[in-house]
C-alpha cells in the first residue's frame, strides 16, 4: 500500500508503496518493458496489439507504472471514454510480473489511477474482469450502462463499474470507447 495518500498536484508524482518500489506515470522509455511484461503475464491471450494502439493514444489514456529500481514489474491502463456526454474511463488491462504478484502493486496501480483520473473529473471507470478482485476497490455490477460489443451472459457478472465522483447517480446508456476498444474479439471469449 502506498506509504503516504498523495493529493492535488502531488498525484502525478511518483508513489512509494514499499522500500524498493514506486508508481508513477508511464513514459515512452518504458514501452518496451510494458511490451514485455503482458506475455509474462497473460501467456494464452495476445493483449499486445491493444496495448500497443492504446500507448500511440497518450492523450485517450492513463498510463501507471510500478517500477523496482529501472524495472517496469507493474503496468495499467485507464482509456478515457463517453457515456452520455459524461467524461468516464475503462480500466485494463492490468498486469503485474507474476514472481511480484499478491503484493498490492495491482491494488496501487488502480488507486493511484482512480486518483487521477477524479482530478480530471471523471465521473465513473468501468471494467470487465473478476469481481472478487475488482469489488475490493467498490466496483459492483454493471447493469445499466452497455458494453461497446455484446459480452457473453456468463460474463455478465465481470461487467462492472465505480462511481468517482460520488454523485450515486446510476449510469445508462452504451460505453463510447476509442478504435483499440471496438474489436469484438477483446469482449468475447
Amino acid at each position: 500500500m502506498p506509504s503516504r495518500e498523495p493529493s492535488g498536484d502531488d498525484r502525478t508524482r511518483p508513489v512509494s508503496i514499499g522500500p524498493d518500489v514506486i508508481v508513477r506515470a508511464g513514459a515512452p522509455e518504458d514501452r518496451q518493458a510494458i511490451e514485455a511484461l503482458y506475455p509474462l503475464v497473460f501467456p494464452d491471450e495476445d493483449l499486445l496489439p491493444l496495448v500497443r494502439q492504446l500507448l500511440d493514444m497518450p492523450d485517450a489514456t492513463v498510463s501507471l507504472v510500478a517500477v523496482a529500481g529501472d524495472n517496469v514489474i507493474g503496468h495499467v491502463l485507464f482509456t478515457r471514454c463517453d457515456l452520455d456526454g459524461r467524461k468516464v474511463a475503462l480500466l485494463g488491462p492490468l498486469g503485474i510480473d507474476p514472481v511480484r504478484q499478491r503484493k498490492g502493486l495491482g491494488a496501487a496501480l488502480v488507486r493511484a489511477g482512480h486518483d487521477r483520473l477524479r482530478d480530471a473529473a471523471c465521473e465513473h471507470v468501468f471494467v470487465l474482469g473478476d469481481p472478487a478482485y475488482y469489488g475490493r476497490f467498490g466496483f459492483r455490477s454493471e447493469p445499466g450502462v452497455a458494453t461497446p460489443c455484446p459480452i457473453p451472459d456468463e460474463w455478465r457478472a465481470a461487467w462492472q463499474s465505480l462511481d468517482l465522483a460520488g454523485h450515486g447517480r446510476a449510469p445508462r446508456g452504451r460505453l463510447a470507447v476509442p478504435e483499440p476498444w471496438r474489436d469484438p474479439a477483446l469482449w468475447s471469449p
